[in-house]
């Protein structure tokens, strides 16, 4: 007796998971980051750090569990990931937290144009409120976020997985 093999899934379904993936890979970024936020920073800012951790660790969670209904494998965390610039102080934490929530903002920008129906509507809350989180951290907004061809000049990206060159392969 044979089975049947799968159906390859579309081009349509393929930049879904690929976008799904690319999001998933800049939280496991994020949370990483986050405890370096948190343990660089004091008082409101290290609780407001704990809530970004919270936030990104929730989302990363649930795009892990809509790649496995896409029919995906979610892919690990790395166990650890190389900042952007040393983080020595709570000043460069701060701008840690935005460096992240940027990052972030660019793949849920992706996901968005990839996604469509219900998961678009998911994708742009998670942007808006990554958006939020960066003005919140920011201390002011940007034109387009998650577009950082289209907003003022500003370092975007969320780290790389240590001993790697942070480029997509």
């Amino acid at each position: 007796m044979t089975t049947p093999t799968p159906a390859a899934p579309s081009a349509a379904e393929s930049a879904l998971l690929k976008a799904l993936q690319a999001v998933l890979g800049a939280e496991h970024a994020a949370v990483y980051g986050f405890g370096v936020v948190g343990a660089k920073s004091a008082g409101a800012a290290q609780q407001k750090a704990r809530t970004s951790y919270d936030a990104h660790r929730a989302r990363r969670d649930e795009v892990e569990a809509l790649i496995v209904k896409e029919g995906g494998r979610p892919q690990a965390s790395a166990p650890a990931y190389t900042l952007p610039f040393p983080v020595e102080s709570a000043a460069d934490a701060a701008r840690l937290a935005v460096h992240l929530e940027d990052g972030v903002a660019a793949h849920l920008a992706d996901l968005v144009a990839a996604a469509s129906g219900d998961g678009r509507i998911a994708a742009a809350r998670w942007l808006q409120d990554t958006a939020f989180a960066g003005v919140a951290w920011r201390g002011s907004t940007v034109a387009f976020p998650g577009l950082p061809e289209r907003a003022a000049p500003a370092a975007t990206g969320t780290g790389a997985p240590a001993g790697s060159s942070g480029q997509p392969s």
